[in-house]
């Protein structure tokens, strides 16, 4: 029953994560999450934190930690499988269509109206990951880290990966 929760828990969040991979990892939490309780909040943003460390793409990376951790290569191999296995398929039954129309208004139109939808999964899964820091650290260093982090991403444009190994550190200097 594991490797079906599993497929599911990574099939569903592909087939209507649209945008890639920052869209599918508020609804990949709220299947591994929420729905089949395979882990807690805090084991799933921690995970998202050691994935962003890593190059690739955040699902198949999360798809492969979390599978493994639950049902070893087995479980790893069938939830990077459900990861991909919708854009693949997608992409494959849907190239001519996409093609034909990709100058279309109205599939710009569309694409625009999907956007804010997309905004706001990742606004309230920042919200709840915020929550929990705070939680766990308190709020002056959790505002601190995230001013920091602001300013570091968007001010000095310092790549994220430097910004959260720097975190890492820090965290680790005060644990």
């Amino acid at each position: 029953m594991i490797y079906l929760h599993l497929f599911l828990a990574f099939f569903i969040p592909g087939l209507i994560g649209f945008g890639g991979g920052p869209s599918t990892i508020p609804l990949i939490q709220k299947e591994v999450v929420d729905h089949y309780q395979m882990m807690t909040l805090k084991e799933y943003s921690s995970v998202i934190a050691i994935g962003n460390i890593f190059l690739g793409p955040i699902a198949t990376k999360l798809a492969g930690y979390i599978g493994y951790e639950l049902a070893g290569i087995p479980g790893a191999a069938i939830a990077i499988f459900a990861t991909v296995a919708p854009t693949t398929l997608m992409m494959i039954g849907l190239l001519s269509v996409i093609a034909k129309h990709r100058k279309s208004l109205r599939v710009k139109r569309l694409t625009m109206f999907v956007i804010p939808i997309v905004g706001v999964l990742m606004l309230q899964l920042t919200l709840k990951f915020f929550m929990q820091a705070v939680q766990t650290n308190s709020w002056i260093p959790t505002v601190l880290i995230a001013i920091f982090a602001y300013f570091a991403l968007q001010r000095w444009k310092i790549n994220p990966a430097w910004v959260i190994i720097s975190a890492l550190v820090v965290g680790a200097i005060f644990l």
